[in-house]
């Protein structure tokens, strides 16, 4: 949803930086979401001009008819030249993984580099962003940079790396933005947060409903503290088990707090578990008035 969100901007001219004001076209290329079903309604909710926006497929000669996945770098030429011709401002690869020739090692740093090293030259070259979705792997590594799935060269080629996580501890399930790396701009940029709405998108067979990312403002938390303050893989068991707990004690009333606090440590439960499976489970304290004429 953030790439769908920068497609739009790009392709009205409202993303702020060299190309606001002028709307230039975006190379969209998606693998794992149905583009009719998924990637085309989350653009039309993102308000994109979906004139500006061009889906990648590669159709060989000698097999007329027969779309094929696209294949890095083995088509960096043909990419580069359609770049130039229709002046595109950012190639979208959705995820960057299903891209690559599935005859490289991605967990291999020296292959990898076959694969990112000429895509950093079709940028240098034609002046287009490139921009990749990857995934983090299951390990409790706070550092962004070492939780990307796949070899180390995906974060080191790149010049720059963007982190997002959920922060599990907001009351709204809102997500942070945080600047991971940069080799070539500004590094104190702040730490955007947006949540998820759900659009309505009007098709010929009905309303359809969609996910549509709005920006919320700044935070204080980074990505890597909240990777931190997730813990490692033991502790985020723990904290799950008690947001469980949790769930049933108030599943058919309220409870006082300090009932709750007493019974968790009965459970086994610390009182920084709690606070964390609290807001992981999106339990809310209230002050309720007290006394003759009140009521807990």
């Amino acid at each position: 949803l953030f790439l769908v969100d920068c497609t739009a901007k790009i392709t009205r001219g409202t993303l702020p930086g060299i190309y606001f004001g002028t709307p230039r076209p975006v190379f969209y290329s998606a693998s794992e979401d149905s583009w009719a079903h998924t990637i085309a309604p989350r653009l039309i909710a993102a308000g994109a001009n979906l004139d500006l926006v061009y889906r990648i497929t590669v159709e060989p000669v000698e097999m007329a008819g027969a779309a094929i996945e696209l294949s890095l770098p083995r088509d960096c030429e043909r990419l580069a030249a359609e770049i130039r011709r229709l002046g595109v401002a950012m190639v979208a690869l959705d995820p960057l993984m299903s891209a690559i020739d599935r005859h490289v090692d991605t967990y291999n740093d020296r292959e990898m580099r076959t694969v990112l090293e000429p895509l950093g030259k079709l940028a240098d070259d034609t002046g287009c962003m490139i921009v990749g979705l990857a995934h983090f792997n299951k390990s409790g590594d706070t550092d962004p940079s070492n939780l990307v799935t796949g070899s180390r060269a995906f974060t080191a080629v790149v010049r720059a790396v963007i982190a997002i996580a959920r922060d599990h501890l907001s009351d709204d399930g809102q997500c942070v933005i945080s600047q991971a790396k940069n080799n070539l701009g500004r590094l104190d940029l702040p730490n955007l947060t947006y949540i998820i709405r759900p659009a309505t998108v009007e098709t010929e067979e009905g309303d359809a409903v969609v996910g549509l990312l709005h920006f919320t403002g700044e935070s204080d938390r980074s990505v890597r503290d909240i990777l931190a303050d997730a813990g490692n893989s033991q502790e985020r068991t723990i904290q799950a088990e008690c947001a469980t707990w949790l769930r049933k004690q108030l599943a058919s009333r309220p409870r006082l707090s300090k009932e709750i606090n007493e019974e968790a440590v009965t459970q086994g439960f610390s009182e920084r578990t709690l606070v964390r499976a609290r807001k992981f489970a999106r339990v809310k304290a209230e002050q309720l008035p007290t006394g003759p004429k009140g009521a807990i």
